[in-house]
């Protein structure tokens, strides 16, 4: 058996859990997969858990909200989604050594094309600058966008994130407030990677005014997969690429990671949707 688990707050309703003990059955894998919550959100109750976790032999972890970032610090060896990023949600443990890897990055890029085929992301309004919308941001430009524009209640983090953007050499910028209704007007598509529309935070990120002119939508927020951003999208007729889709490719990519195993996305969502009665309107292929 391997041991595997999630580390992150707010992570009770996580579904994690149910896609890798799966993934282990159609592989022939016995997995066991748990949750752990630190104390709090600090660095040094992240780093308590993570220990643990080694110490109890698991093969790896998924990280989560809030820890994306300082996850890094506790790797020896990084991907270059993660080197790229500057975060981490896939941490492999091999003898003494931490493997770091950013499979949001990656099931991102996965699912967009799933949705949009190769259809370009084009100019982007993006909500939210921590752990995922780091890594959304990048992979924006893997799925041809021409302009990144991020927007975050702590204006710092936004403006941070924009400038590590360019710095790689990638057209990005920051939006205030006051700029995100002629931001959003300006954009070919919208994503939020805030935890506003989580069962734990509801509500919208952007005014419902703000939705319409763009041609699709993202939500990273998978609990519930029908978040209010997505369904005022979908009402605007947008194309949408949901948090569960972001949430299935990350997990088989990590998966992979993990075990080596190559998974097909097909088969396995389809056995996901009958085995745990996964009812969406934004999860069908």
């Amino acid at each position: 058996m391997i041991k595997l688990g999630l580390i992150g707050q707010s992570i009770q309703k996580s579904s994690a859990p149910l896609l890798h003990t799966l993934l282990g059955e159609l592989h022939n894998i016995p997995v066991m997969y748990d949750l752990h919550e630190p104390a709090d959100k600090s660095p040094e109750a992240f780093a308590f858990t993570l220990n643990r976790l080694r110490e109890e032999g698991y093969t790896g972890c998924n990280v989560t909200f809030p820890y994306k970032q300082i996850a890094i610090n506790h790797a020896t060896n990084t991907n270059e989604a993660v080197k790229r990023v500057g975060s981490t949600n896939t941490l492999s443990f091999i003898g003494e050594t931490v493997g770091a890897a950013n499979t949001d990055y990656s099931g991102f890029i996965r699912g967009f094309k799933s949705r949009l085929g190769e259809q370009p992301a084009g100019k982007v309004l993006l909500i939210g600058a921590g752990g995922v919308g780091r890594a959304i941001a990048f992979a924006l430009f893997d799925v041809g966008a021409t302009q990144v524009m991020i927007y975050d209640v702590h204006e710092e983090s936004a403006r941070s994130l924009s400038e590590s953007m360019c710095t790689a050499g990638l057209n990005a910028r920051f939006v205030t407030k006051n700029d995100i209704g002629d931001a959003a007007m300006d954009a070919d598509g919208l994503v939020n990677c805030t935890p506003i529309g989580h069962y734990k935070t509801p509500g919208n990120p952007l005014d419902q005014s703000l939705f319409g002119p763009q041609s699709w939508a993202f939500d990273a927020v998978y609990t519930p997969v029908d978040t209010e951003f997505l369904q005022v999208a979908h009402q605007k007729q947008m194309t949408i690429v949901s948090g569960f889709d972001l949430f299935l490719y990350q997990g088989l990519d990590a998966f992979t990671i993990f075990t080596g195993q190559s998974v097909d996305a097909p088969s396995v969502l389809a056995r996901f949707k009958e085995k745990f009665n996964v009812e969406s309107q934004f999860i069908s292929y």
